[in-house]
């Protein structure tokens, strides 16, 4: 494909080189980008290339979706133009925190047949590869399965970055089934760091979600944090044997539920994001009755908050008009997301995640 002239010249250079086909087949890297991503390999799959853990080639997984290699590739093979795909991340260097960008772009040079990629540099392709683990370990961390205590649920998830700063999680307690849904401040690595915590922080095994939520908010009081740090959290438990809802919320959208007989139904439960802005706030959590039928939705801001060009919210009236357009939670997550899609041409401003419940 290249003669030895041209590839000596490749091999010195300092950015990442990179050549593929239309179907995610590496043709050429040169010695930068293998050496940044610890690969051996010259030629290959795209994902085998640069140390992807998702099983099958590009594009087969749910986790493609996350990955910033095939987003830029695949759009260049869709679009036909030069793409370009730009993370923010940060880097602690001799002390000091640094914001990084770290930049992939990628021209065709045969549409639908041969594209040329670029990393900015070996340091930034490195720290492009610790992104990408790091994305692959956090979806790692999300809902498996589609029941818990025999309630079906689906849940959305779309970082901003290739790591997440919202959390969401589904779990089996005591013959009930519990819902957490959570939003950190600040995105990027910081922002996935914070959710982890929550995740790891949060009481599985308290029956009681106002006891769970004062003990994250001790935990998180032990972080030492200052006051620009803060997460929202929503808490469910279904208990469909007694036909009851318990929820607690610090901070978060509230939930929605859509009842069979009366229509939509906003859960507000005020209270501050789990911070340390008020010495221990006593979070609270309320029980309402509910029936076979009724779909239950919690969702973070940045669905409510996705913008389309005109800079307009998709905002809660159109996740409650999706709401009573769906048959089923899984229904209704594959219609937010066709319909949040739609209202913002396919380009989120921030993590978007939703979680909803088939009662």
């Amino acid at each position: 494909m290249l003669d030895s002239t041209y590839k000596k010249i490749l091999d010195k250079m300092p950015v990442g080189v990179f050549v593929f086909d239309g179907k995610f087949r590496v043709k050429y890297t040169n010695e930068a980008f293998r050496r940044a991503f610890k690969s051996d390999s010259k030629k290959g799959l795209l994902n085998a290339v640069v140390g992807c853990e998702e099983q099958g080639g590009c594009g087969r997984s749910e986790g493609c979706a996350y990955c910033s290699f095939y987003k830029v590739a695949s759009a260049a093979n869709e679009t036909g133009t030069e793409q370009t795909e730009t993370l923010q991340t940060t880097l602690t260097k001799n002390g000091r925190v640094e914001s990084v960008a770290v930049r992939i772009r990628v021209y065709p040079l045969e549409k639908g047949k041969l594209y040329l990629g670029f990393t900015e540099s070996s340091r930034q392709s490195e720290m492009e590869r610790e992104m990408l683990s790091a994305g692959q370990l956090q979806r790692r961390l999300l809902p498996e399965g589609k029941s818990k205590a025999g309630v079906p649920y689906s849940y959305l998830y779309i970082p901003y970055h290739a790591v997440g700063g919202d959390m969401t999680d589904v779990y089996e307690h005591d013959g009930a089934a519990y819902g957490v849904i959570a939003d950190v401040s600040g995105k990027g690595v910081s922002g996935g760091m914070l959710s982890a915590f929550v995740k790891a922080g949060w009481d599985k095994k308290e029956t009681s979600l106002a006891s769970a939520m004062q003990t994250l908010s001790s935990k998180f009081n032990e972080l030492n944090q200052d006051e620009c740090s803060y997460v929202t959290v929503a808490g469910v438990r279904i208990d469909r044997e007694r036909g009851e809802l318990t929820y607690s919320s610090a901070g978060h959208n509230a939930p929605i539920l859509l009842k069979t007989e009366y229509g939509i139904h906003e859960i507000e439960l005020p209270a501050p994001p789990i911070s340390n802005w008020i010495d221990d706030f006593p979070y609270a959590e309320k029980t309402m009755p509910i029936s076979k039928g009724d779909l239950l939705v919690l969702v973070t801001d940045g669905v409510t908050e996705s913008k389309n060009r005109s800079g307009e919210m998709f905002g809660i009236e159109r996740v409650e008009n999706v709401m009573m357009q769906s048959s089923s939670a899984d229904d209704f997550i594959k219609k937010l997301k066709a319909a949040l899609g739609v209202f913002c041409s396919g380009s989120f401003n921030d993590d978007v995640t939703a979680l909803a419940f088939d009662i």
